[in-house]
């Protein structure tokens, strides 16, 4: 029997990752991307829970002799207290000796630069560097892409990773997509600090701000904050951006880390929440960024994309051992019918938690405060959050 092909459209790290996965079955994959200049050029990371990483591990898609991966092994969640101190709220301890952990993080940069290595030693993988797919077309039974230049290449199944330009290649007007603005930036940055055993993921919650501190190595540190893009424009007439930036990353970081200095350049975004109510059209896959977006407080946003691409794993695998078609309307249907509606109590699950986290009258943070401190005592429900964040939801 021929071989069924895969067309994955995008180069990040969804689209990399997604090709070298489904490239272990018996599959021909075209990988279409531009190029990954910007991507390398970032000081981005990226936490992964236990079960993901398992999952990367055992395929051999991420290597910890060829990049860096540092583990934590606990996770501690601060709130500002009446004095304006930082006061701990709540904390998931994992043993140390034992080889689960809360999160992996890793540098997207080095990561990509290792898949792309991958990829290119990877004989089932075809690379098109086109740097624009003008659509999708039908082509028989199958589906082909149209570029500049006309291409004849027929695919079982086109999958596309490509976050908001997505919507060039989307046709379905039927595909509705619940979607709102956090008006916030998301500001990244790398710190360098004394040395000493850091595996202490930390968060803050502050008003209107969460302020995160990830370790990535015993004397750096990842930082992900999030606050009003109205803070942001009250200090824009006196002092510039970065400025900004700068003097509160070292305000904040100083409390936890001794003599912080930056290491890398600051970049920013605007934070935003997505989600379709559906994730394919003939022969085409709504994958990654492009299916769903949430808000940065939990770091389940690159998690819930790596347990979708577990369940396409899977399902592909079992209609290529039945010889059965990987892109008909039956088989994307059953993929749909198990993420989407774990995905969507997912998402509105975390929006629902950063508008808890963002109101700021005192009596309902005080009330909110001691809720979670009571909670904190009890190792059941800290044991389902964290099962809850490792696994995502099972139903």
């Amino acid at each position: 029997m021929k071989k069924q092909k895969i067309c994955i459209i995008g180069g990040g790290l969804t689209g990399l990752i997604t090709a070298l996965v489904l490239s272990k079955l018996n599959l021909d994959v075209d990988l279409v991307t531009g190029s990954n200049e910007g991507i390398i050029k970032s000081n981005r990371t990226t936490a992964i829970s236990q079960d993901n990483y398992n999952f990367l591990k055992k395929l051999k898609i991420i290597d910890s002799s060829k990049i860096d991966i540092w583990p934590c092994s606990k996770m501690q969640l601060y709130s500002k207290n009446k004095s304006e101190k930082f006061e701990e709220i709540f904390k998931i301890n994992k043993d140390e000796k034992l080889e689960e952990k809360i999160l992996y993080m890793i540098n997207n940069n080095q990561v990509i630069k290792n898949l792309i290595k991958n990829i290119k030693n990877t004989n089932s993988i075809n690379l098109k560097p086109e740097k624009n797919v003008s659509g999708i077309v039908n082509n028989g039974l199958l589906k082909s892409l149209q570029f500049k230049n006309s291409d004849s290449s027929k695919y079982n199944l086109i999958i596309i990773c490509t976050g908001g330009a997505a919507n060039t290649l989307i046709k379905n007007k039927d595909n509705k997509v619940y979607k709102h603005s956090y008006d916030e930036l998301a500001v990244t940055t790398i710190v360098k600090h004394n040395y000493f055993k850091n595996n202490i993921a930390k968060q803050i919650f502050l008003d209107n701000e969460i302020f995160a501190l990830l370790p990535i190595s015993n004397n750096k540190t990842s930082i992900v904050w999030s606050l009003k893009k109205k803070l942001v424009k009250k200090f824009y007439k006196n002092i510039q951006y970065e400025n900004f930036f700068r003097k509160n990353i070292y305000k904040y970081t100083k409390v936890f880390l001794k003599k912080p200095k930056l290491s890398s350049k600051i970049e920013y975004g605007e934070l935003n929440f997505m989600i379709r109510n559906k994730c394919y059209s003939d022969r085409v896959l709504l994958f990654g960024d492009c299916l769903h977006m949430a808000h940065p407080l939990a770091g389940q946003g690159f998690n819930m994309i790596l347990r979708d691409l577990i369940n396409l794993e899977q399902l592909i695998r079992r209609k290529l051992n039945l010889g059965l078609d990987i892109g008909s309307l039956d088989t994307l249907k059953e993929f749909s019918d198990e993420i989407s509606p774990r995905n969507f109590v997912y998402s509105f699950g975390i929006d629902f938690l950063r508008k808890t986290f963002s109101i700021n009258e005192k009596p309902f943070k005080s009330i909110r405060n001691l809720l979670i401190s009571n909670l904190n005592k009890n190792n059941y429900i800290k044991d389902f959050a964290y099962e809850i964040a490792n696994r995502g939801l099972r139903f």
